[in-house]
């Protein structure tokens, strides 16, 4: 557990303090709370870093856009001990470390000054209720055959000590362009895009239900395969082809995987000359001095004929 050192909020002055230096910062705010043990499972774990691991974004550098899981994310400024945890998230436009230098402890809306671009939610029966709001509500009363009913997230209207539920934040507090619902369990995934204000749940191909985010050229699709030796059906970035984005290590086996290809062309193509050189008549130290093979290897071709 993180010690919390309660800086109080400063009273504001004439000209007016920034927020940054009258409201609490990350190393004031909890970071962990005892009555919310860990992640829900390894699910909330892997798939986390598959997204992080496949983002490429072609307008910003590794240094300026901040990606995390299950970090508490303050964004009430009235509130400043309100929080909610995204099972992944995209900021861009901020510094990769805190201040350019710290890893972040939680994500503090007022002293980072941009909100999430991008939110991910991975369903589960104990919290599909406040991840989808009132998409929940129309989606049950769809399958039953009952008429929408107009409900807030929580089934009634806020309190100055409730907080909000989770999609009321991202969609009126936070207003992040981009939100996603996936469940690995029924591998669907929903997207809802921030329009006018609200989110407007957008079509996806049930075959193929990849979204692409033309601000960020980008596309987030489910792919079945093994990650980290886990054989599944995963969220994953592709480009505007469809084609899968590779993560670090892949980007490293298929960098290994091309060079020792190359060298074997290159292996081939020198044997093949110095095939063609024993033909006319050259003594093998010739042939090695010229091609630079050893005198085992022109042996070897001599023998096959």
């Amino acid at each position: 557990m993180v010690s919390i050192t309660h800086k109080p909020i400063l009273e504001q002055v004439d000209p007016p303090r920034s927020p940054r230096e009258t409201l609490p910062t990350m190393y004031d705010l909890p970071s962990e709370n005892p009555e919310e043990p860990g992640l829900p499972d390894e699910f909330h774990d892997l798939q986390p870093q598959l997204l992080s691991r496949t983002l490429q974004l072609s307008g910003y550098t590794r240094e300026n856009y901040f990606t995390a899981s299950d970090l508490n994310l303050y964004y009430d400024v009235n509130h400043p001990l309100w929080y909610k945890r995204p099972d992944w998230f995209l900021a861009i436009d901020v510094p990769r470390l805190y201040d350019g230098k710290d890893l972040r402890r939680s994500y503090v809306m007022w002293q980072e000054g941009k909100s999430p671009y991008v939110a991910i939610e991975f369903l589960s029966p104990g919290t599909e209720v406040e991840d989808l709001g009132r998409f929940y509500n129309e989606t049950v009363n769809a399958e039953s055959g009952t008429p929408a009913v107009n409900l807030r997230e929580n089934g009634s209207e806020q309190t100055a000590t409730k907080p909000p539920a989770k999609l009321e934040v991202y969609e009126r507090y936070l207003r992040i362009p981009h939100y996603f619902v996936y469940s690995r369990y029924t591998q669907k995934l929903r997207y809802f895009k921030l329009d006018g204000g609200q989110y407007q749940e957008q079509s996806l191909n049930p075959e193929n239900a990849i979204a692409w985010l033309a601000d960020l050229e980008i596309g987030l699709g489910i792919w079945e395969g093994v990650f980290e030796d886990i054989p599944g059906y995963w969220l994953r970035w592709c480009d505007s082809s469809g084609n899968w984005l590779l993560t670090d290590t892949e980007q490293s086996e298929q960098q290994t995987a091309q060079e020792r290809l190359a060298k074997e062309q290159v292996q081939t193509q020198l044997l093949q000359a110095a095939q063609n050189l024993l033909a006319t008549g050259m003594d093998i130290e010739q042939v090695t001095q010229l091609l630079g093979l050893s005198e085992s290897q022109v042996k070897a071709l001599q023998s096959l004929h």
